[in-house]
C-alpha cells in the first residue's frame, strides 16, 4: 500500500558537487546541468550561491532561462548562510526566490567552530547571538523581502541531541519555513539511526524533511532513502539531495541515479512509496556522462547503473542467466536508463570548434548539428561566443553546450562574463 506523503529529489551538484576539493565546474556547464536536471524530471536544483559575485551573472541568467520557460518546472534555489545580511544581499544581486539558509546546530560545531562568539542558547551567554535567534532573524527577513520558499538546513544534525534538534526545527516552523533539512554533514549516521530520528522529527514537528547525507562512511544512498522513509512514515513529505555521480566534499554525496534506483527498484520502497512521478531515469546515462567529462573525472567502472560493468557479464554462470533471461542477473534494464545505443568514435578526418576557430571549420562543425546560420555575420557572432566558451571551459565543447550557445547566445554571453 502506497502512502501518501511523496519523496522528491533536490539536486545539489551546483552547490555542493562544486564545493569538492581540487575539483570544480565553468558556468556553462553548471547551466548544462541545470538544463538536463529538468530534463530530467528533477524537482529543485540547488544551482548557486547569492552572496558570491562571481556567480551573480550565471545565477541571473539561469533564472532568466526559467522565466522564458527553458527552464521549467524546476526550481532553482540559492543557498546562504543563516545571517540576514546574506538574504539581503541575494535579493541585491540576483533575482533568486528560493532560499535554503544554514547554520550548525550540534554542540560539537557551535563550540568548535563559532568558539564562544555565537551560543546555542541565550542562557550559555546572555548578550550574544544564538543559534535558534539567528536562524529565525534570516528566515523573517527571507519572508520580508519576498523570498517565496525557504528550507532551514540544520548543519551536523545527525550529531545533534533530539531535543534540541525539535526545538529549532518548531521553531523554524513557526516563522514559516517550507522544509527542515536534516544534515548528515560528516556521514556520521547509519540507515536505522536516521530512520528513526527523522521519523521521531516528522512526528513532533510536522514539517517536510530534507535529507543530507555525506558518503564518509560509504552510507549516503543508504541514510538518504532510510531518512526520507522515516519522514513519510512520521507523515511529512521527504526531499533527498544528491550530486550526480556522488560528487561533493570528501568522499561524496549521495549519488542521484543511485538514489532514484532505490526508491523505484528496491524491495522495501517498490510500489511501496511514492516518488515524484516526473523523475525520468532514462536521462540517467546522459547525465551521468556529461558530468562526469565537467568535472573530468571518470566514471568508476562498477559504479551503479552507469559504471562500465554495470550490465558486463563474463562468469560463465552469469553469462549463461543472462542471455537466458535478463532477469537472472539484471535487477533493471539498461534501456531505462537511457543506455543501449553504440558509441561512434571518429578516428578519420576531424573538425573541431574551439578558442582559435575559423569560420569554415566552425561552420562544418555547426552543420553536422543540423544548425545553420542565415549569413557570416551571425555565424562569426556564435563562433566568437564559441571561442570564448572554449577558453572558459579550457575543454572542447559538447554537441549540446554546441547547440546551447547557438539558440541562447546572449544567455550565454552573460554566463560567461565574470568581471572581478
Amino acid at each position: 500500500m502506497e502512502n501518501k506523503n511523496k519523496i522528491y529529489i533536490i539536486d545539489v551538484t551546483n552547490r555542493d558537487g562544486v564545493q569538492t576539493s581540487r575539483l570544480g565546474l565553468a558556468k556553462l556547464e553548471k547551466t548544462m546541468i541545470n538544463l538536463f536536471l529538468n530534463e530530467m524530471g528533477i524537482y529543485q536544483s540547488e544551482f548557486g550561491f547569492p552572496v558570491t559575485r562571481h556567480e551573480i551573472n550565471y545565477l541571473n541568467a539561469n533564472l532568466e532561462l526559467a522565466d522564458m520557460g527553458v527552464l521549467k518546472p524546476i526550481i532553482l534555489s540559492g543557498w546562504i548562510r543563516a545571517v540576514s545580511e546574506d538574504v539581503e544581499l541575494s535579493v541585491k544581486f540576483t533575482k533568486v526566490k528560493h532560499l535554503n539558509i544554514s547554520i550548525s546546530t550540534s554542540r560539537q560545531m557551535v563550540d568548535g567552530k563559532f568558539q564562544g562568539r555565537i551560543v546555542r542558547e541565550e542562557k550559555e551567554g546572555p548578550g550574544k547571538p544564538n543559534i535558534i535567534q539567528m536562524m529565525v532573524d534570516t528566515l523573517d527577513r527571507c519572508h520580508e523581502l519576498g523570498i517565496e520558499t525557504v528550507g532551514v538546513n540544520a548543519e551536523d544534525a545527525s550529531r545533534t541531541d533530539d531535543e534540541y534538534l525539535i526545538k529549532f526545527a518548531r521553531a523554524a516552523k513557526e516563522h514559516g519555513a517550507t522544509r527542515i533539512r536534516y544534515c548528515d554533514t560528516l556521514g556520521y549516521d547509519d540507515p536505522f539511526t536516521i530512520y528513526e530520528r527523522t521519523r521521531l522529527l516528522a512526528q513532533e514537528v510536522g514539517l517536510p524533511i530534507e535529507l543530507h547525507c555525506h558518503n564518509d562512511l560509504g552510507m549516503a544512498v543508504a541514510c538518504s532513502v532510510a531518512g526520507a522513509k522515516g519522514a513519510v512514515d512520521g507523515g511529512v513529505d521527504a526531499y533527498i539531495n544528491t550530486c550526480i555521480n556522488g560528487m561533493g566534499e570528501r568522499a561524496g554525496n549521495a549519488d542521484l541515479v543511485g538514489v532514484i534506483l532505490a526508491l523505484r527498484k528496491s524491495s522495501g520502497f517498490e510500489k511501496r512509496y511514492i516518488l515524484d512521478e516526473r523523475v525520468r531515469l532514462d536521462c540517467a546515462w546522459k547525465i551521468a556522462k556529461y558530468a562526469s567529462y565537467a568535472f573530468g573525472i571518470p566514471i568508476p567502472v562498477n559504479q551503479v547503473a552507469v559504471g562500465a560493468n554495470a550490465f558486463a557479464h563474463e562468469s560463465g554462470i552469469h553469462a549463461d542467466g543472462a542471455l537466458k533471461d535478463r532477469r537472472n542477473y539484471e535487477l533493471y534494464d539498461f534501456e531505462e536508463l537511457g543506455r543501449g545505443e553504440p558509441e561512434i568514435v571518429e578516428t578519420g578526418r576531424q573538425i573541431t570548434a574551439g578558442e582559435y576557430s575559423g569560420i569554415k571549420g566552425f561552420r562544418n562543425v555547426y552543420d553536422k548539428l543540423e544548425i545553420e546560420f542565415k549569413d557570416d555575420e551571425e555565424a562569426t557572432k556564435i563562433l566568437e561566443l564559441v571561442r570564448y566558451a572554449n577558453v572558459h571551459t579550457q575543454k572542447p565543447l559538447t554537441n549540446d553546450e554546441l547547440k546551447f550557445i547557438a539558440h541562447y547566445p546572449e544567455i550565454a554571453r552573460r554566463i560567461m562574463t565574470v568581471t572581478p
